[in-house]
């Protein structure tokens, strides 16, 4: 109260949701061995279910639903920055739209953010959501939606819940499919974006895309 919350590392902030501690260590020591145990990276630490917190001595259920909440809490925070109609002008401006709803998600998401002539959004739809091994983007689905909401351009968004940002065959092929149905119907593929572990691969920035 006296310095407010800026001045509180990660772990206090962690152990004031905690409360107290186990018979071994106290609430801050205890904050520092589960970040101490997830890379010291709240994005890794947000992947956790509630089991794998109560894996930890100290941690019950009620206190494994606190954290996981202030996570939750937080992504939403920062998913309402996002001011709808928004203009997406670069690939960044696409991750930073996409990042709040896919990063940290423990399997993969297919999406496709629509935008109208002026490159604005209209609104962004998931198309399917997978396993850990992969997801399907059916093109029929992706284009009835683009047509129903009048959209000129698309950006596909997908997460790799591995982390890994290397695109695999199956991306790239999907990403030709939807490039040339979309020349049929006059409707760009501007990008597809891959993201993970609070980054992004662009398709359009690597030059995949011309």
């Amino acid at each position: 109260m006296a310095k407010g919350k800026d001045a509180l590392s990660d772990a206090e902030l962690i152990a004031i949701l905690l409360g107290s501690g186990n018979r071994e260590k106290s609430a801050v020591e205890l904050a520092r061995e589960v970040l101490n145990q997830n890379e010291n990276n709240l994005n890794t630490l947000a992947r956790l279910s509630i089991t794998d917190l109560m894996k930890f001595k100290g941690i019950g259920e009620a206190k494994a639903v606190s954290i996981a909440a202030a996570l939750e809490l937080g992504r939403r925070r920062r998913a309402s920055e996002i001011i709808k109609q928004k203009k997406i002008k670069t690939s960044k401006d696409a991750f930073e739209y996409m990042q709040p709803v896919l990063d940290n998600k423990p399997y993969e998401e297919f999406w496709v953010i629509m935008l109208n002539r002026a490159n604005r959004i209209i609104s962004r739809q998931m198309i399917s959501s997978g396993s850990l091994t992969g997801s399907l983007a059916d093109p029929r689905k992706i284009f009835k939606l683009a047509l129903e909401q009048l959209a000129a351009s698309l950006i596909l968004a997908h997460n790799h819940p591995s982390g890994s940002l290397i695109p695999s065959d199956s991306d790239k092929k999907i990403t030709s499919k939807l490039k040339n149905a979309g020349k049929l119907m006059d409707i760009s593929i501007l990008d597809h974006i891959i993201i993970g572990d609070g980054t992004y691969y662009s398709f359009a920035d690597e030059g995949l895309l011309m």
